[in-house]
């Protein structure tokens, strides 16, 4: 998996809290979508930072989990 970070700067990205995500502040993943890569973070722990993925394959792991 190969992303291009110079051409989506985490600083600058819109980050999304999933809609499956707990309301009591359990667990939440949050998404941000540049044009090459999806970039997912635990939103508890931004600091940590997180995973970059090509967009074909969060695609595709959308599909298997929602499937």
């Amino acid at each position: 998996m190969s992303v291009n970070r110079a051409t989506c700067e985490t600083d600058g990205l819109a980050w999304f809290k999933s809609s499956y995500s707990a309301g009591d502040g359990g667990q939440c993943v949050e998404v941000a979508v540049c044009p090459h890569a999806v970039h997912v973070r635990d939103s508890k722990h931004i600091a940590r930072g997180g995973l970059a993925v090509d967009v074909a394959a969060w695609t595709a792991f959308v599909g298997f989990a929602v499937g």
